[in-house]
């Protein structure tokens, strides 16, 4: 894998010089991954930007292949001298939306792209450093603090409340030296601490109380106080646990925050949740999405799984794709070569190959589009060991990875049905083929003109490209499922999450004291 620079030679603008804080701040940390930090830090953004506060989310380190196209970045100028797109979980960006703002590098500076079980690609506010081993990434962190604090430095200046998710656990307690995002942070930035237990996965009162064990005594009083998530049924039942944990830690009991029934109309984070059973089974059009080992950006699909008519599933390794699936598709990857040894490992690619001999239909996003070619090419070892790999060579194209990474946000229209479209290119590929003489999308150009984007195969089953987000766009959607034999509901899709995320505030509301909350932050 290509080696990281050290700290020292990573150009970076002037850091700020440190004086004194505008802004109160909370951290919200969890006993574990999945606990719902995401969920209730989007919550909070929402009730207290709705309160008038100016409010900021802040995550210093996230690991995920969901990301969200920023602004800005401190990647240098390119050659027309234009500042380049940066790139942040998808859950800040998410928290940024609730909170009325455009998504920035310094709400999340430091992203993990997983690519294999050891590696993820490292961002560093926006800007691409390479490929690097858990273990020596674990080496560097530390290096990376100065950039991390700096940017919770730049959200206090200019918000009111700037809410702090933390990573996991935050008592791993064998990391806390080179720990750059639960309580080393705490610690740095002088934030105080709620922690949150989950009672849907069970252990609650141990989860709680094996913190507090673990954790040191500075740690501990850093803590403010715990709070309850996903709670089900009669909490009189749960009261005397939050006693016997109180007992236990000192921490007192912030309150319990009961299940959420609107969570799936936001975008989930961690692909934990690609696992869970689909909401909808009754649809018409039939849909399925092999859950490979890379997958990114899948809240690509949500706009589907949202309207009635689709039964959209994601196939789990180890089953086959449906023999009576209408629609097959390929979703983002963070690592092309090694989805397609996942396809073909799975029997995916198999089943895909007999779905388009039966006339099945075939789209491919991003790096789903890739494995439509006759072959990836990784020549300098971007995505992992140099090589190539063939595709399903259901598309005249190939591609090689390169070191450039394309972020941008774009719109344009659909060449079949005239429907605008907007979203977003993340990719590191270039791809090339006679294929591309028949394009799925005009994307717009540079000087007012148009380029053509993606690939429709002679018959029109078999399609892809490189944008994301393209279902968000309601008459695109209705104009491709009517293609596909379906009918779209009507749905707005802007204004369903935006009134998701004002449910979720209002359920904030209604479980917890924000008031006392509030007071906890300084």
């Amino acid at each position: 894998m290509s080696d990281i620079p050290s700290f020292a030679e990573i150009e970076l603008p002037p850091l700020r010089a440190a004086g004194p804080r505008r802004a109160k701040a909370l951290m919200i940390q969890g006993t574990a991954s999945d606990v719902g930090k995401s969920l209730l830090v989007a919550g909070l953004c929402r009730a207290y930007r709705r309160r008038g506060l100016i409010v900021r989310p802040f995550k210093a380190q996230n690991m995920s292949n969901n990301a969200a196209v920023t602004e800005d970045s401190d990647a240098p100028p390119g050659p027309d001298g234009a500042t380049p797109r940066g790139e942040i979980g998808r859950a800040q960006a998410l928290q940024a939306r609730a909170c009325g703002v455009p998504p920035s590098i310094h709400m999340n500076p430091v992203l993990l792209k997983p690519q294999t079980n050891v590696g993820s690609q490292v961002v560093l506010r926006g800007r691409v450093l390479g490929n690097c081993p858990a273990r020596v990434y674990h080496q560097m962190r530390q290096r990376l603090m100065p950039a991390v604090l700096d940017s919770f430095e730049r959200l206090c200046a200019e918000a009111d409340l700037v809410l702090v998710e933390g990573a996991g656990s935050g008592a791993e307690v064998y990391l806390r030296d080179c720990d750059i995002t639960n309580m080393h942070f705490a610690e740095r930035a002088e934030v105080p601490v709620v922690i949150v237990g989950d009672l849907d996965r069970g252990g609650t009162m141990a989860s709680l109380v094996g913190t507090w064990l673990l954790l040191d005594p500075a740690d501990r009083a850093r803590v403010v106080g715990y709070l309850v998530n996903k709670f089900r049924g009669d909490f009189s039942l749960f009261e005397p646990a939050c006693a016997t944990i109180t007992a236990h830690t000192g921490w007192p009991f912030l309150g319990v925050l009961r299940w959420f029934a609107g969570a799936h109309r936001l975008p989930a984070e961690d692909s934990l949740a690609l696992e869970r059973p689909a909401e909808n089974t009754q649809g018409s059009l039939s849909i399925a999405v092999p859950r490979l080992s890379r997958v990114a950006n899948f809240d690509d699909l949500d706009p589907l799984a949202a309207e009635p008519s689709v039964d959209l599933r994601w196939v789990q390794p180890g089953q086959p794709i449906p023999a009576e699936t209408d629609v097959v598709i390929l979703p983002g990857s963070k690592a092309t070569r090694a989805d397609l040894d996942c396809l073909h490992a799975e029997g995916w690619a198999t089943d895909i190959q007999a779905h388009v001999r039966r006339g099945g239909r075939l789209l491919g996003l991003c790096a789903g589009f890739q494995m439509l070619g006759r072959v990836v090419r990784d020549p300098h070892g971007i995505e992992g060991l140099p090589g190539e790999t063939l595709g399903l060579g259901l598309l005249d194209i190939e591609t090689q990875i390169g070191a450039d990474k394309c972020l941008t946000e774009i719109s344009g229209i659909d060449r079949r049905s005239n429907c605008p479209v907007t979203g977003y290119e993340m990719h590191m590929g270039r791809t090339q083929g006679a294929g591309l003489g028949r394009p799925w999308l005009l994307l717009d150009g540079v000087a007012g003109g148009a380029r053509p984007e993606g690939a429709i195969s002679a018959d029109g089953r078999v399609m892809g490209g490189y944008l994301h987000g393209i279902f968000s766009d309601d008459a695109f959607r209705a104009h491709w499922l009517g293609q596909v034999g379906a009918q779209a509901a009507g749905i707005d899709f802007e204004a369903r999450t935006e009134a998701a995320l004002d449910d979720l505030a209002d359920h904030c509301e209604e479980n917890l004291d924000l008031d006392a909350l509030l007071r906890l932050a300084r």
